[in-house]
């Protein structure tokens, strides 16, 4: 199985209501609410692309795109 590399965060700031669940679940701390309550990806090099932000996020706002190494 193909280890998957980080593309970017697609972040909808739209539909984002800062409820900070993808940042509860992201283990590796990369999400944080900005001063507008909204999530951003504050560290993207250090994500695992484990998709737990997009899979949890009750508003659809985050994906995870992502390429194969």
């Amino acid at each position: 199985m193909a280890k998957l590399k980080l593309k970017t965060h697609v972040i909808n700031r739209d539909w984002c209501k800062g409820c900070g669940i993808c940042v509860h679940f992201c283990p590796k701390k990369v999400l944080e609410l900005d001063e507008n309550d909204k999530v951003v990806a504050a560290r993207p090099q250090d994500c695992v692309c484990c998709k737990l932000c997009e899979l949890r996020c009750p508003d659809l706002a985050i994906e995870v795109q992502t390429e194969q190494e």
